[in-house]
């Protein structure tokens, strides 16, 4: 992967930094909460571990050096170690059989259903069949009963788990192009983040106070929370959606259409029909507003083949409606 002139590349020291003070933050939030002993170990190590097939493996370098060193053998392994991180956690905290089974085959799943498209262009039924199989079973919550203990990581890690299989079976199997997972920054990053983030925004907050999607509520406790949030968000919200409805399905569908602007467009809708299930149900003002939003995410994708500028806007705009509004 050729560096672009001007970009600048996250470094590994850089990633090594990022994930030990988020795993620190997590080892002193859980303390805070009450949670101890060997159970809160085995999973912050397995939440750990997860988040660090998440970073370190947008890490440019990183990633160069698995797919010439591997090559092929690399989209065999990399599967590999999401299923063993979740068969150590299953086993040690008791899952049922059945959950067990569950949580191996959505994490093979994929996998097994890409290896069918080896040499075919991007957009075929196998790709969005694999994207339907990530997504599903997470957009249902059915995978929260995969992750018991302890009851604050339980999100965390299925969203963990995901885009390790994600990132697993799409980048490294399948290596479907343009997906723009790997980060990196440049000035032209930082001109389409601010500006799409002020349009959205000169219309979303008017438009979500209008029809009584949100208020006027900035509470100085969230504030004081803010870090945290901040880190959730970017980590475990903004990154992993962005990854699967930009770097994923937009891709696909721009692919499969022949059209960029259509792709985009498609993939709003869903992004905002994803959200149809928040309280109260049919949630069709936050549908409404996420399929605003996709657009302007999509856009930042669209423009830059990068996830980062979607990543800090998608970032930017939930923590803005946490902090400063209800």
């Amino acid at each position: 992967m050729a560096t672009p002139s001007g970009s600048r590349q996250l470094p590994v020291s850089a990633a090594i930094t990022i994930w030990t003070v988020v795993v620190v933050l997590a080892i002193v939030y859980a303390m805070l909460l009450g949670f101890s002993g060997p159970k809160l170990v085995l999973a912050l190590g397995i939440a750990a571990a997860l988040f660090a097939f998440e970073l370190f493996l947008a890490v440019p370098r990183i990633q160069n050096v698995l797919q010439t060193s591997l090559g092929a053998r690399v989209g065999v392994l990399a599967p590999l170690i999401p299923l063993g991180l979740f068969l150590v956690y299953s086993v040690m905290f008791g899952n049922r059989t059945s959950f067990t089974v569950a949580g191996a085959a959505y994490v093979i799943a994929p996998a097994l259903i890409l290896s069918t498209s080896a040499g075919k262009a991007p957009g075929t039924w196998e790709d969005y069949l694999a994207v339907i199989a990530l997504w599903l079973p997470v957009e249902f919550r059915w995978m929260y009963h995969l992750f018991p203990y302890p009851p604050p990581l339980t999100h965390t890690l299925t969203i963990l788990l995901a885009l390790s299989t994600g990132v697993a079976a799409f980048i490294f199997l399948r290596r479907l192009d343009g997906v723009g997972y790997a980060i990196d920054w440049r000035l032209s990053y930082f001109v389409h983040f601010a500006i799409l983030f002020i349009v959205f925004a000169a219309i979303a907050i008017p438009l979500g106070m209008k029809i009584g999607f949100i208020h006027w509520a900035p509470s100085l406790g969230r504030l004081r929370a803010a870090p945290l949030t901040i880190i959730g968000i970017l980590f475990f919200t903004a990154w992993p959606e962005e990854f699967l409805f930009r770097g994923l399905l937009q891709n696909l569908l721009s692919k499969t259409l022949k059209n960029s602007w259509l792709g985009l467009f498609v993939a709003a809708i869903i992004f905002g029909l994803s959200h149809i299930l928040h309280s109260p149900f049919p949630n069709w003002k936050y549908v409404a507003l996420a399929s605003i939003a996709g657009v302007f995410y999509g856009l930042a994708w669209m423009r830059t083949r990068s996830l980062v500028p979607g990543v800090l806007i998608h970032a930017l705009v939930d923590i803005t409606w946490h902090i400063l509004f209800r």
